[in-house]
């Protein structure tokens, strides 16, 4: 993030949710929000990591609140959502982030829990927190920015279908219920990033330089992105300077994709 944005303040006054804020992507948007004047709500299900977000956010300046949720409960989405608006006074944005890469491998070897694991919280986390934002949205209006994957728009990943399936959907999802809620002023977007500098892209036993050295080779650009780089496209679908764009799938991926 520039020195430029940092003095933006497109955020003043309105309240965010960022869920799987506890670290990677979640985590920067949490602080590129509260940067630009948001109350930040940070859930996850790991509450350590959860704070420490909130200790980054609040050294800053800014102001947020750690609300430990797991997004796979209907009952622990709802309450997050209530809690966000009892504590901040209303909804404004929402980035539904938390997401697994699963255990990598070919179809025939995935286990039928490591399946449901990986759909539950990257497809249904996704639709029960959009539920229950749209619905303490309603009558205000709002923006939501969903975290898919360009994994969802190809195959080229051997081992990693179901996390493709489930942000495939992600991205399906995000279309159709964007246009069913438009006309209530209620902005629904995605972001797709490609390998960016997350804990994600490791593999076991890799080092963040092996990483790096294994994808530039593989990606188009000849680098990995960086959460500055996402941050910058999740916010610009959440702030008012897009009002124009709906049930978009803003891909940031060097080139993968394309």
């Amino acid at each position: 993030m520039t020195n430029a944005d940092m003095t933006r303040q497109r955020f003043t006054g309105r309240v965010a949710l960022v869920t799987g804020g506890g670290s990677g992507i979640g985590r920067a948007v949490a602080r590129a929000l509260a940067a630009e004047g948001a109350s930040v709500a940070v859930a996850g299900r790991d509450a350590a990591t959860l704070a420490a977000t909130v200790t980054l956010i609040e050294a800053d300046g800014g102001t947020a609140a750690a609300i430990p949720a797991d997004v796979t409960v209907a009952e622990q989405v709802s309450r997050l959502v209530d809690t966000t608006v009892d504590r901040f006074g209303a909804l404004d944005v929402a980035v539904n982030n938390a997401g697994v890469l699963g255990r990598p491998g070919p179809l025939a070897d995935v286990a039928e829990p490591d399946w449901h694991t990986v759909i539950d919280t990257n497809l249904t986390g996704v639709y029960l927190c959009m539920k229950h934002e749209i619905a303490r949205m309603r009558g205000r209006g709002g923006a939501i920015v969903n975290i898919s994957s360009n994994i969802g728009a190809h195959g080229r990943i051997p081992g990693l279908g179901v996390y493709g399936a489930a942000k495939a959907a992600v991205s399906a999802l995000t279309r159709s219920t964007a246009l069913e809620y438009i006309g209530e002023n209620i902005r629904i977007n995605a972001v797709s990033p490609g390998p960016s500098d997350t804990t994600m892209s490791l593999r076991p036993g890799e080092t963040p330089a092996d990483r790096t050295a294994r994808l530039a080779a593989a990606l188009p650009i000849g680098r990995v992105g960086t959460l500055p780089e996402i941050t910058a496209a999740v916010l610009w679908l959440a702030a008012d300077e897009s009002g124009f764009t709906v049930g978009h799938d803003l891909v940031v991926d060097g080139g993968a994709t394309a």
